[in-house]
């Protein structure tokens, strides 16, 4: 895959996007920065995206020293192996494998079964999508007590932000905006206490609140989304 040189670290993406929102967060993490940042228009892609993810074309794509790196995960593990700076996967190869098991989780799992959230037209039909994403959140809430283990540690990754944190945390801001808009509680503190107050945890985190984009924000996409889409159907 080619990639324009001349720059030691490019990142293209989407300011919105949650995978790209989850590279940011990343490279805060680790305290990358002084990378340059390309928002692309995913209606006209550019052709610095189209040859640097030909098989795709999708963001986010990190292009270090003229190498671009596909997939926001992928991203995440070689931005983990490229700098050094406070680990986000762990060391251990079982609890690494355990990490990538609940990344790919929220990817395959969880998010699919909210993401109906976007083209709910009706409050019955956000009553029922709400409904079968709540079952993924139930899993992921003993996946917590699971990973920050029986002491209580504050993060998936335990005493600091790790892989799971991140790939959960790039939905973030998108859960908070579309809770506000529907009315909806998707970490609910009294059934889920534990995401409740990770949440409000990772988003204080001065690693990655910068990197995160602010609700409001989201929420002014998230409503025109609902009126494209209510007005599709005139």
């Amino acid at each position: 895959m080619a990639a324009a040189a001349g720059v030691e670290l490019r990142l293209l993406g989407e300011c919105l996007s949650p995978y790209c929102i989850r590279v940011k967060q990343a490279l805060a993490v680790k305290g990358v920065a002084g990378y340059e940042y390309v928002e692309e228009d995913l209606e006209h892609k550019s052709e610095l995206l189209l040859s640097s993810n030909p098989v795709h074309g999708k963001v986010p794509v990190l292009i270090h020293r003229g190498a671009p790196v596909c997939e926001s995960l992928v991203i995440v593990q070689y931005v983990d192996e490229a700098w050094a700076g406070p680990a986000i996967l762990p060391s251990d190869p079982y609890e690494r494998s355990r990490a990538r098991f609940w990344a790919a989780y929220i990817d395959d799992k969880f998010f699919p079964s909210w993401e109906p959230f976007f083209k709910s037209k009706t409050a019955e039909d956000r009553a029922e999508t709400f409904k079968n994403a709540i079952p993924a959140v139930e899993t992921l809430e003993k996946a917590l007590t699971e990973c920050s283990s029986s002491e209580g540690k504050p993060f998936f990754g335990g005493d600091s932000i790790g892989y799971v944190d991140v790939a959960l945390g790039g939905y973030l801001a998108w859960i908070k905006a579309v809770d506000e808009v529907a009315g909806t509680s998707l970490f609910d503190e009294a059934k889920f206490p534990r995401l409740a107050a990770w949440a409000e945890r990772f988003a204080a985190a001065d690693a990655v609140r910068d990197a995160s984009p602010a609700v409001e924000d989201i929420v002014v996409f998230y409503k025109k989304m609902q009126a494209a889409e209510t007005g599709a159907e005139h």
